[in-house]
Formats: C-alpha cells, sequence, structure tokens
C-alpha cells in the first residue's frame, strides 16, 4: 500500500515538471513568434518604406531632374538638381535612375546636334546664295556709277554701295560661322590696307580712329590670310563699336613687336563685359569647340561675330583676345598676326594688292575733294608710302561738312570713295563666285 502513493508522487511530480518546462516552452514559443511577427512587420513596413522613396524619386526625375537636365544642356545656368534622397544613389534603383538620366541627356544632346547641323547649312546655304546677289549688285553699281556723272546718282549709288558694303559683311559673318571660307581670294597686302579696308565695311566707320606705329611701311600680310585677318579686323571693330555709345570714338593702333609679330591693337570706351561675358568671348575666339558648336548656344538671335573669329583663327593661324581692359573700362581687343603670316611687299615696283582702289575714271580738269565720309585721322597716324601709282590710304585728311556734291567734282569724289570702300572688295583678277 505504501508504495502506490509514492508511485503517486513520483508521477505527480514529473507531471509538475514536464508542466513546468511546457509553460516555459510555451512562453518562449510566443516570445519567439511575436518577435518573428514583429520582424516581419517591420521588414514590411521598411519595404513600404522604401518603395515609397523609390516612388518618390521617380516622380522628382520625372518633374524636376530630367527637365532642368534638358535646359541644362541648352545653358549652363540651368543647374540640374540631385536626388531626394542621397542613400538611393548607391542601391540598384538608384543606378537605374541615374542610368536614365544619361541616356536621356545622350539623346537629346544627339538629336539637337543633328537639327543644329541642319540649321548650320541652312545658313551657309542661304549666305552663299545671298553673296553671290550683294556682289552682282555691287558690279551693277560699279558700272552705273562709271555711266552717270549726275550729282544727285553719284550720292545714291555711295549710300547703296556702303549699305551693300555692310550686307556683304553681314553675310560673311554668318557664312564662316556656319563653316564656309571666307569667299574672297587676295594678293599679298599691306597691313593698313588691310585694316583700312575693314573699317570700310562698317555701320558708323566715321567713328574709328587708326594709328598705325608700324616700324617699316613695306610689311605686308600674306594673300591666303589677308581675307579672314580683314573679316576677323571687321568684326572686332564693329563689337566695339556696337557696344559703345555713338558719341565716343574707336580707337585701332597696329604694332610691330620685337618678336616680328603685328597686332592689331582695338580700344574702345564701352561698358566692358561681365566676367561670364568675358570668359565665353575668350573661348569663341579661340576657336574651342568651333567644329561642335550649336546654334543655339549663341543666344536669340544667334551673336555669331566672335564664333566667326574663332573659325578663322582655328583655320588660318592668327590669334586673337577680348579679355582686356581698354585705358576707358571699355575692352581692348588684340589681334596678333605672327611672322608667319607676314611678308615684305617690294614697293619699288607697281603694288599688287589686291584690296588697292579700282581703276577710277578719267581724269577731269577739277580738283580733288577729300572723301566726306572719312574718319578723321590725321597725316601722322597712317604714314603715307611712296609707291608708283598707289593712292593715299583711306582717312589721311579729315572730313569735310555733309553735304551734296558739286556737279563739277562728283566723279572725284567718287573717285575718292574708291580709294576706302574698294579696299574690302574682290580684285577683278582674283575674285571668286560664291
Amino acid at each position: 500500500m505504501t508504495a502506490i502513493p509514492e508511485a503517486a508522487t513520483v508521477v505527480l511530480g514529473a507531471m509538475t515538471t514536464a508542466g513546468a518546462v511546457t509553460t516555459v516552452l510555451l512562453t518562449r514559443s510566443r516570445g519567439a513568434f511575436a518577435r518573428a511577427v514583429r520582424s516581419q512587420t517591420a521588414r514590411a513596413d521598411g519595404a513600404e518604406a522604401r518603395e515609397a522613396e523609390l516612388r518618390g524619386e521617380l516622380r522628382h526625375l520625372v518633374t524636376a531632374r530630367l527637365p532642368a537636365s534638358a535646359q541644362h544642356l541648352i545653358s549652363a545656368h540651368h543647374p540640374v538638381p540631385g536626388p531626394l534622397v542621397p542613400h538611393l544613389s548607391g542601391t540598384e534603383g538608384g543606378k537605374l535612375i541615374d542610368a536614365v538620366l544619361g541616356q536621356f541627356s545622350e539623346a537629346v544632346l544627339t538629336q539637337r546636334r543633328r537639327v543644329d547641323a541642319a540649321a548650320w547649312a541652312a545658313v551657309r546655304g542661304t549666305s552663299a546664295d545671298t553673296q553671290a546677289v550683294a556682289s552682282r549688285m555691287q558690279e551693277l553699281v560699279e558700272e552705273l556709277q562709271r555711266k552717270h556723272d549726275n550729282p544727285e546718282l553719284l550720292d545714291a549709288f555711295f549710300r547703296i554701295d556702303h549699305l551693300n558694303e555692310q550686307l556683304i559683311r553681314l553675310l560673311q559673318k554668318a557664312a564662316i560661322a556656319s563653316g564656309a571660307w571666307p569667299g574672297h581670294v587676295r594678293k599679298d597686302t599691306h597691313v593698313p590696307d588691310v585694316v583700312t579696308g575693314a573699317h570700310t565695311r562698317l555701320h558708323g566707320y566715321e567713328r574709328i580712329r587708326i594709328v598705325s606705329n608700324l616700324r617699316a611701311t613695306n610689311v605686308g600680310i600674306v594673300g591666303r590670310a589677308a581675307e579672314p585677318i580683314a573679316a576677323a579686323c571687321a568684326e572686332l571693330m564693329a563689337n566695339a563699336l556696337e557696344n559703345s555709345s555713338d558719341d565716343l570714338d574707336v580707337t585701332v593702333t597696329l604694332l610691330q613687336t620685337d618678336n616680328g609679330t603685328v597686332s592689331v591693337q582695338i580700344d574702345d570706351a564701352g561698358t566692358g563685359m561681365t566676367p561670364e561675358e568675358r570668359a565665353q568671348g575668350t573661348r569663341l575666339v579661340a576657336g574651342e569647340r568651333s567644329s561642335v558648336l550649336l546654334l543655339t548656344e549663341l543666344g536669340d538671335p544667334p551673336a555669331l561675330g566672335f564664333p566667326a573669329i574663332g573659325r578663322l583663327v582655328t583655320d588660318y593661324g592668327f590669334q586673337v583676345s577680348v579679355d582686356r581692359l581698354s585705358p576707358y573700362n571699355g575692352v581692348r581687343a588684340v589681334l596678333s598676326i605672327p611672322p608667319h603670316l607676314l611678308v615684305e611687299i617690294d614697293e619699288s615696283v607697281t603694288p599688287v594688292s589686291a584690296m588697292s582702289p579700282l581703276p577710277a575714271p578719267p581724269p577731269r580738269k577739277t580738283q580733288r575733294l577729300p572723301l566726306r565720309a572719312h574718319a578723321p585721322v590725321s597725316d601722322s597716324e597712317l604714314p603715307q608710302r611712296q609707291r608708283k601709282q598707289s593712292q593715299p590710304l583711306p582717312g589721311a585728311q579729315p572730313a569735310p561738312s555733309l553735304r551734296a556734291p558739286e556737279p563739277d567734282t562728283a566723279d572725284a569724289q567718287w573717285s575718292d570713295f574708291q580709294d576706302g570702300l574698294t579696299a574690302a572688295r574682290i580684285d577683278p583678277e582674283t575674285k571668286d563666285a560664291t
């Protein structure tokens, strides 16, 4: 009888112990389950948060970053915003977003280049065709002025011819900027002839004062570079005129350095350029990226003067700078002609400059009058070379007051006009149809 209670006690004890163990195990199991549930919930919440971040980043990409990237390709003034969530950049989603942005930019730039190339081609073709018409108009005006001696007609021819010179310069600038050649073939030409011929192509050229400090009067520019340098000088002088008041002069100084370089220094009294404009102008006139320059990068309407200069600098090997201050706090532009583009011209023979005056009409028994529209350049500013059959350099005399030409001096006045204006024209023996 005694063994039964003892056995029962053992069994009850075992059952109690088992129950306690079971209770502990159940408690631990519930804790583990609860922790697992919480972990799963946290992971789910984290995944939801990451998905929300990714959705927000994609929305930011579409609404802000892609449009800003397209604007940035047009102008660096438009910054491209970064990602909303920086830590996404290292994830797979962030890398995909960066790839989308890069491919979008490349696609837009490729399309812009294609459209821009077509636009440049249109500019080039239109400029060439219009230049040809303007050249024929110039020939017609010259023919008419030789046939008529009516003073009113001669005055009209004077104005038409000068307007046509300005038109040809604008067309030449557009053609050069678009990749065409300058369009003229020159012979070896005296440096002062190149500069004076260039300045007569401009509206307001009477405001330009030309001072020659050249050591020798026989220094010239080789034929292949004469017209490109004339075109570049014209654009630099035009920029100086356009960026200074109508009552202010522009000073052009010809200098010869010890190393043989000839410099054309152009000083204006305008407002100058901002640091950003100076940096952009420096890049453009140096010819940087001239082969891939986009028309849409040049403003509306496009400013083609500096890009045209950059093309010429790249193709012909002279240098241009526009990053200096003039003595009048405006801009000093300097065109430097290296020795390999210079030549000594024999002044003992008839000059062969393609920029020299065309043959004048037969002389009449009248006194030749100075060109009434010449710039006021003194005798000391442009020394006169003693050459056979040569004419004085344009601008050697101050301009008299504006008035209608007298009938008996009309032809002589027109001939004086030819001395300066035709310095920028095509030589009859070497002109090339554009």
